[in-house]
């Protein structure tokens, strides 16, 4: 019996023939109504070594938060341009950006509404499954009424925030593991 690992067992490298053709750094057109931003950040490993061959996977609501799927009751007013998914890939230096619009605030559970956001999927080699987590933007006001953001530690909210580096720009780094670990979720 071998204990070597295969490519069924690892999400990588062989991932990469999949997932190229769905790659796109501007997830959200120009056509897309909303303000549009760039997030950009680098992905560290437990070493924090930079990741160069991993996916940023994004999923997130319209500006008038509208998810553009059919469980969305909401779905039929969804902004017709805009998919809001899209897969960003680092590059060799371990960074990625993308351009998106920043999404509106949309209903959680029990009568809440959640802090725009978006929701990331890291994907690198090594990891069996995706690593889910989120992102919301350090300067929108409504990030303390967020249900899911509340249920973080406060000392480990920063892992989720992209930080705003000028007019439309945020910077949010992933960090795999070690004392900055982002906060990843399981559901």
């Amino acid at each position: 019996m071998s204990f070597q690992a295969t490519p069924s067992q690892t999400v990588g490298p062989y991932y990469a023939l999949g997932l190229e053709p769905l790659y796109r750094t501007e997830i959200a057109p120009a056509s897309a109504i909303g303000e549009r931003v760039q997030v950009s950040g680098t992905v560290f490993d437990g070493n924090g070594i930079p990741v160069s061959d991993a996916v940023i996977e994004i999923w997130q609501a319209d500006a008038d938060g509208i998810y553009a799927h059919r469980d969305d009751p909401r779905s039929d007013a969804h902004d017709p341009a805009f998919q809001g998914w899209g897969r960003v890939p680092t590059d060799a230096q371990g960074r990625f950006s993308f351009i998106t619009i920043k999404p509106g605030r949309v209903p959680g559970l029990k009568g809440t509404t959640q802090a725009p956001h978006l929701v990331a999927l890291v994907f690198m080699r090594g990891l069996l499954r995706a690593a889910p987590t989120r992102i919301y933007f350090s300067d929108e006001a409504t990030n303390p009424e967020d249900p899911i953001l509340a249920l973080v530690p406060a000392e480990r909210r920063r892992t989720l925030i992209a930080n705003t580096t000028g007019p439309a720009q945020y910077t949010w780094d992933v960090h795999m593991q070690g004392e900055t670990e982002t906060v990843f979720f399981s559901y």
